[in-house]
């Protein structure tokens, strides 16, 4: 056992002498014109060990106007130039004033835009308060057009590639390669073949293939064809082919020593080699670092922002496996075939940047490594069913474990050796996952840890019951939110896959990325949103509302408050209530969010049961939206299966669940109805609840003592939770049903109904006693509240006396007056406009405050009689919302 520690401390010195060797290798001088990239010149010679770094003599720059140039890295000197299009940025944003849109657009008056005018080239998302860099790169971003935004406006996005054959000596255009559609080159510039082949023997020995990859977004205001911003830019890169070298894949750097006599300047870049081309803002900017950036595989990007170079890099990695394989030959008692088979994948992948000497030296230290500990492993495996059946009493940690069914590292078999070696895993993936993970080091610091392609840092976003937790994490390079729960409750967290994988192709359902586990937990990996819903109304709450969030501040509470204060503070803009009162037009979007996500579960059957503000997620892309979360105690309804009978276990949040679940009764998807008119009225009054405090809920809710009180100035509202919140769950309406409500119309929607309904009433005949007529005037008292004239300006019905007589307590005649002012409205005296206010928002105005119940009794008394008519089914279907 010694002679394997003595063995141990060895390669610890071999790996930290080797990776001392290499960074001395590596501290060659810097070149006198900063920042010419050190990638370059990690391509592998075959003169010695580590190969001759030399740094090369050339580099290619795209300059602002599209021209790329091969200069010389000491002097600057330009070698050879060419053409390769028009700029390669440009931007435009639209002044701020447009009086005649301002409505039409948000964006116009918070000055948002699109644009990578940094130095770095990335995407940032600009508006009056600052900038914010997005998560994604341009081309990612082309791909998720065209976006439609909720007003009407609609951010287009185009990608065009271009390929340019050049003569590496040169600099001589041979031939170009693009699609119709590509930017124009100077024709002048270019060879061309007519017969659209190239002949090889023509072409010069050394040639480069530039591309051009040329991307445009625009984005247009709502309803109009004029630009509100738009913005071009383009990637440069280069490809080096060299024909008639020996061994071209070597990665030699090509000189005038080794090329031809008349070249007297290396080669930009190696053979068979790709990179992007630095791009210059202005003739005044020095080549900054990483000119030529060498086009890596995904698995190696990972670390291109450390301070190591790629060689370094792959030396420490590779030593650091071996020196991790080694400890588990030791310590974990695995098989050492099974190793050595890991263990050489790993080092053909991890040291493909070495040359192949190194390649032989490792490959020879890990079979010696491998050889020399298989009989210590053997004496382990054999030592293992002693071990696991010891009679001494397990430690405290191991009790714990015992209930897990799945077999974890704290738990012995009690079959004996088994034929993979006595892994302790149930099967030989997971034990290769955690080889993996401990041969790999994390890269995202040290304030977490890293499980699968899970990163999971020690953040916390929020808490839940059962010991869950919700943490900052990195999904296979994505930012996301990390639900970790207790291994316990693992049947919680795989309803919540199962229901999750079913449904999140929707865009108000929370997005599920993957999952990992350990022994003690699962975690799942969802979309990172920026708050709850909870959280959002809580910022815009009324004083009274604040004045209880700062009573009691413990240090919970005061994180808390200040975690709110950020969220406010990023969201300035945000309105969630129009001056009257009303919820404002994104408040309106963020129900409807709600209702929709509702609506999708329900159709593919799935009870959701947990349906509460913290568990609505808000996102914020361009406009605020809203998903639904945490289905970990929601049900999927079986074929045709329309309940969940009386005795489903899991009953949702206290306050938040409908009168069955509280009495155990039959569950339908009606308890989501319930939970949601709670959710929806929460919204509406700033977080208040219809049925009283937190402490008296489920006694109010179970005895019905609702109260509505907050709602009475808004008659749809009144009238939507009426239904919503029935105790009778057959009575409450369906999802699909709740987004056809007047309570989310929009003014152009509520005018074009009541115009609607004046058209059809218009048919009916006072004589015929028609029952449609007689319903509608029967409304009068609550519709109009008295005569409607004494409502109204003296300067208005002095208008509309003008053309006929009206009865001032007909809902009929009111009908009218309306449809007609709104069809002549360009007709109307200045005077009259400027009472009745703008169409539509103005105009709806106007009635909707001195006739606030008008729409809602008419909606009563068309639904009951017309709302199967063609020209009415508009209005009680969602499908135009």
């Amino acid at each position: 056992m010694k002679r394997h520690w003595v063995i141990l401390v060895c390669i610890l010195l071999l790996v930290f002498g080797f990776t001392g060797l290499a960074s001395e290798l590596l501290s060659l001088p810097s070149s006198p014109i900063e920042g010419i990239s050190d990638e370059v010149t990690l391509a592998p010679a075959r003169r010695n060990l580590l190969s001759e770094l030399r740094k090369p003599e050339t580099a290619l720059v795209a300059e602002l106007d599209g021209t790329v140039h091969l200069r010389e890295v000491k002097t600057e000197k330009t070698l050879w130039s060419f053409r390769s299009g028009p700029s390669i940025y440009s931007s435009y944003q639209a002044p701020i004033n447009y009086n005649d849109n301002r409505e039409a657009s948000s964006d116009i008056g918070s000055g948002y835009f699109i644009d990578c005018r940094g130095d770095d080239w990335e995407l940032y998302a600009h508006n009056r308060l600052g900038k914010l860099k997005l998560m994604k790169n341009i081309d990612e971003y082309i791909s998720s057009t065209p976006q439609i935004a909720e007003d009407g406006g609609i951010v287009l996005g185009s990608k065009r590639t271009t390929a340019f054959l050049v003569d590496a000596k040169t600099g001589r255009l041979i031939y170009t390669y693009k699609m119709p559609d590509s930017p124009a080159t100077n024709n002048n510039d270019i060879t061309l073949h007519h017969n659209g082949t190239i002949d090889e023997e023509s072409l010069p020995t050394y040639t480069l293939y530039i591309t051009r990859t040329d991307y445009a977004l625009t984005s247009f205001i709502p309803n109009s064809d004029q630009v509100l911003w738009n913005m071009t830019v383009a990637e440069i890169g280069a490809a080096s082919l060299c024909k008639d070298i020996e061994d071209p894949f070597s990665g030699d750097i090509l000189d005038s020593d080794r090329s031809e006599p008349d070249v007297h300047f290396d080669m930009p870049l190696p053979c068979q080699s790709r990179a992007l081309i630095h791009r210059r803002r202005s003739q005044q900017e020095k080549m900054l670092p990483g000119a030529h950036r060498p086009e890596l595989p995904s698995s190696e990007t990972n670390v291109d922002n450390a301070d190591t170079s790629h060689l370094e890099y792959a030396i420490k990695r590779t030593m650091f496996g071996i020196l991790v394989v080694f400890i588990l030959l030791i310590i974990k008692k695995k098989n050492s075939e099974d190793v050595k088979t890991q263990l050489k994948e790993g080092i053909t992948k991890s040291s493909e940047r070495l040359s192949t000497p190194v390649r032989n030296i490792l490959a020879t230290l890990v079979e010696a490594l491998t050889r020399n500990c298989d009989s210590v492993a053997e004496v382990k495996l054999v030592r293992q069913p002693d071990n696991s059946h010891s009679p001494n009493v397990p430690s405290k940690r191991k009790k714990s474990r015992k209930s897990g069914k799945n077999g974890s590292n704290g738990e012995k078999s009690d079959k004996g050796p088994s034929s993979d070696g006595g892994l302790q895993y149930s099967d030989v993936d997971a034990d290769n996952k955690l080889l993996l993970n401990l041969i790999q080091p994390s890269i995202y610091g040290k304030g977490g840890r890293t499980i699968g392609k899970l990163f999971v840092s020690s953040t916390e976003i929020a808490k839940g019951s059962n010991g869950t937790v919700v943490l900052e994490g990195i999904y296979d390079g994505r930012a996301v939110a990390v639900k970790r729960l207790v291994r316990a409750h693992h049947d919680i967290a795989f309803k919540e896959i199962k229901n999750l994988i079913a449904s999140d192709r929707h865009p108000n359902i929370v997005r599920w990325y993957g999952v990992e586990q350990d022994q003690d937990f699962v975690y799942l990996a969802l979309e990172r949103c920026i708050c709850s819903l909870s959280d959002l109304i809580q910022i815009y709450a009324d004083t009274t509302v604040n004045a209880r969030l700062n009573q009691n501040l413990d240090a919970e509470s005061t994180k808390r408050r200040i975690h709110l204060d950020y969220l406010k503070g990023i969201m300035l803009d945000t309105e969630l209530r129009k001056e009257n009162g009303f919820p404002s037009p994104l408040l309106l979007k963020l129900m409807r969010d709600v209702v929709s996500g509702l609506v999708h579960l329900h159709d593919l059957g799935i009870i959701h049961r947990d349906l509460k503000p913290p568990n609505v997620l808000i996102t914020k892309e361009r406009f605020l939206g809203a998903k639904l979360s945490d289905m970990g105690i929601s049900k999927r309804l079986i074929g045709d299966m329309s309940s969940l009978g009386h005795h489903a276990t899991g009953y949702g949040s206290s306050g938040w669940q409908a009168p069955e679940q509280l009495l155990h009764g039959r569950q339908t998807r009606a308890v989501d109805i319930f939970s949601l008119g709670c959710v929806l009225f929460f919204c509406v009054t700033d977080g208040s609840h219809p049925f009283g405090s937190p402490l008296e809920r489920d006694i109010n809710i179970t005895k019905n003592k609702i109260d509505l009180f907050l709602v009475e100035h808004i008659p749809e509202a009144v009238d939507l939770f009426s239904h919503l919140l029935d105790p009778n769950a057959e009575l409450r309406p369906k999802a699909v049903d709740v987004l056809a409500h007047p309570f989310f119309w929009t003014s152009e929607m509520r005018l074009s109904f009541l115009r609607d309904s004046s058209d059809r009433v218009e048919l009916e005949d006072r004589e015929t006693s028609s029952d449609l007529l007689k319903a509608l005037e029967g409304t009068a008292p609550v519709a109009l509240g008295g005569k409607w004239d004494e409502k109204m300006e003296p300067p208005f019905i002095n208008n509309i006396g003008r053309y006929r007589r009206y009865k001032f307590d007909s809902v009929r005649d009111l009908l009218r007056v309306m449809r007609n002012k709104l069809n002549h409205y360009r007709e109307l005296p200045t005077e009259i406009q400027e009472i009745l206010g703008t169409v539509p928002e103005g105009f709806d105005g106007y009635f909707r405050s001195r006739f606030p119940k008008l729409l809602i009794e008419v909606y009563k008394v068309m639904s009951d009689y017309c709302r199967n008519e063609d020209c009415f089914q508009k209005y009680f279907t969602s499908s135009v919302l």
